[in-house]
């Protein structure tokens, strides 16, 4: 007979299939993003899907990134005084109903509300299924349990563009927006049936004011460096936009340094510790989002691949995603936070840097080579990053260290969108020009506007759309090519911020707890 264990387990009974509940909930939410990639090209098309311009496409990932992130925090402590269940019910129905309503959009504008709504749900369903885990699992089974949910990303990464590519292939672009639908009935009958209810006894108040000024000054900016991209930087109103945002985020920085009750606990970025690692994850996700944005185009337009074929190409980073990811933790706690997230850094920063030397003829396999790279090195860079945060914060910050690592993700995917989508338009634009000149003034303006336009344009111009098109794929190259070397160049600011401030080896095993000279208000115990 095997001897008792020395303590019951508190765990629920019901807690793994709770957990496949939880698990589904997030697989929509991730999946409906890389799925959203590969349906760029047809959304910008005005036949067979919206005709969106670039900044409206644009529009359409990041009006879900900001509210997302906007409405974390909010909701994550809403979902704690009134009901995780509650909330996890309430953000799946909302992320079905606005899948519902994008699949259905009849113009961009409508696509980009509704992807907003999206944003909402996904906010709602994200903070709950995390508080639901730690509810439902025994200490001793939780960080099991985590895994199985973050390889779900992993799992959603790699199936979300070729499944994509099978919709498209099948049926109209609305398909893509429509898959999440079943999935989304299927976790709320689950949910209702499986998770039980539960509540923070001592929940935190709702920073309203900060929701607020976060959301406005986000929003402010990337419409500014959005639109500025888009119809040039020399409109006042551009400017106005731009500076009035970061007006609006600096007096939020202010707020929540004085407020109890932050949205965003900035006191935290004091801890170089904690800083740096949430630096080097906002840069990365900057940088490697705009990267996608661009080359979906230049595999479904300049390369003339069909959608299906590009989401197998993109299979080589999910590949090494699912590979990779789950050995990083032993190499940290072999080799320490600050090496693996430097060679991690670098096998990014050379696979964007491949995208200098890319040109309309580059065999495909120095592609899917540097696909591969890419998602090697950002496999080694999450995972020490997430264990530099939470060896810097006490045990009773680990919940806040989680959701600031999240939320700054987010906005840096979101800004990365924006400013390399904006480069692109800029350089492609001015690259553009010479070749427009003589066009009818209609076609001149859709070849000018983006490379989705010259090909529209070149459709109704007959033999002379040829030329047109050879134009637009070189225009679109060269500014691929000042776009993938701008992100390049903040990958190696992510280096230089890993090897100043990152801890190495020996600091990352023995440090616990942070220095509480340097952070006084955080080194508190409950």
């Amino acid at each position: 007979m095997q001897n008792p264990q020395p303590f019951e387990n508190t765990g629920h009974p019901r807690r793994w299939a709770i957990l496949g509940v939880l698990v589904i909930s997030l697989l929509v939410v991730v999946l409906d993003n890389t799925i959203l990639n590969v349906a760029l090209r047809t959304l910008s098309d005005p036949v067979h899907g919206l005709g969106a311009s670039q900044g409206e496409l644009e529009w359409a990932i990041n009006s879900y990134t900001l509210v997302f992130a906007g409405l974390l925090f909010t909701f994550g402590v809403l979902g704690d005084r009134l009901g995780r269940k509650r909330f996890l019910l309430f953000g799946l129905a909302m992320f079905g109903l606005s899948s519902l309503l994008s699949a259905y959009a009849q113009n961009p504008g409508q696509l980009v509300g509704a992807r907003a709504l999206m944003g909402l749900g996904g906010a709602a369903i994200m903070p709950a299924t995390l508080s639901i885990i730690s509810n439902v699992f025994d200490p001793r089974e939780r960080a099991r349990a985590i895994g199985v949910w973050s390889g779900s990303v992993g799992l959603a990464v790699a199936i979300g563009p070729v499944l994509g590519g099978l919709l498209l292939e099948h049926f109209w672009w609305g398909s893509v927006f429509l898959i999440n639908v079943p999935v989304v009935l299927v976790g709320l009958v689950a949910a209702a049936i499986l998770v039980p209810e539960s509540r923070d006894p001592r929940p935190n108040k709702i920073d309203v004011v900060g929701v607020l000024l976060s959301v406005i000054g986000l929003v402010a900016l990337s419409y500014g460096i959005i639109d500025g991209g888009e119809h040039g930087f020399g409109r006042p109103l551009v400017w106005v936009a731009i500076i009035g945002g970061l007006a609006v985020l600096g007096a939020f920085v202010v707020y929540e340094r004085r407020v109890e009750f932050p949205s965003l606990d900035v006191r935290l970025f004091k801890m170089p510790r904690f800083a740096a690692p949430v630096a080097v994850v906002g840069l990365t996700f900057f940088a490697t989002m705009g990267v996608m944005f661009f080359s979906s185009f230049y595999l479904q337009l300049v390369r003339g691949y069909e959608p299906l074929h590009t989401g197998l190409l993109y299979l080589p980073f999910a590949a090494a995603q699912l590979i990779f990811a789950p050995r990083s933790a032993a190499m940290v706690k072999r080799y320490g936070s600050k090496a693996v997230s430097a060679v991690g850094l670098t096998l990014t920063a050379l696979a964007l840097f491949v995208f200098v030397f890319i040109g309309a003829e580059t065999p495909i396999w120095v592609l899917l080579v540097s696909f591969f790279v890419q998602g090697v090195g950002m496999a080694n860079i999450v995972a020490p990053a997430t264990e530099s945060v939470m060896s810097s914060l006490p045990r009773e910050k680990a919940g806040v260290g989680s959701a600031v690592s999240n939320t700054i993700r987010q906005v840096g995917g979101a800004l990365g969108v924006a400013v390399i989508g904006s480069v692109l338009a800029g350089v492609y634009r001015d690259q553009i020009a010479s070749a427009t000149g003589a066009l009818p003034a209609p076609a001149r303006d859709a070849v000018n506007e983006s490379i989705s336009g010259a090909y529209a344009a070149a459709a109704q111009l007959g033999p002379a759309g040829q030329s047109v098109i050879g134009a637009a794929n070189d225009a679109y190259v060269s500014a691929m090519h000042w776009a993938s070397g701008i992100s390049t160049v903040i990958v190696v600011l992510g280096i230089l911020v890993v090897l100043r401030w990152m801890p190495g080896r020996a600091a990352t095993q023995s440090h616990v707890q942070p220095e509480p000279a340097a952070t006084p208000e955080l080194a508190t115990t409950s």
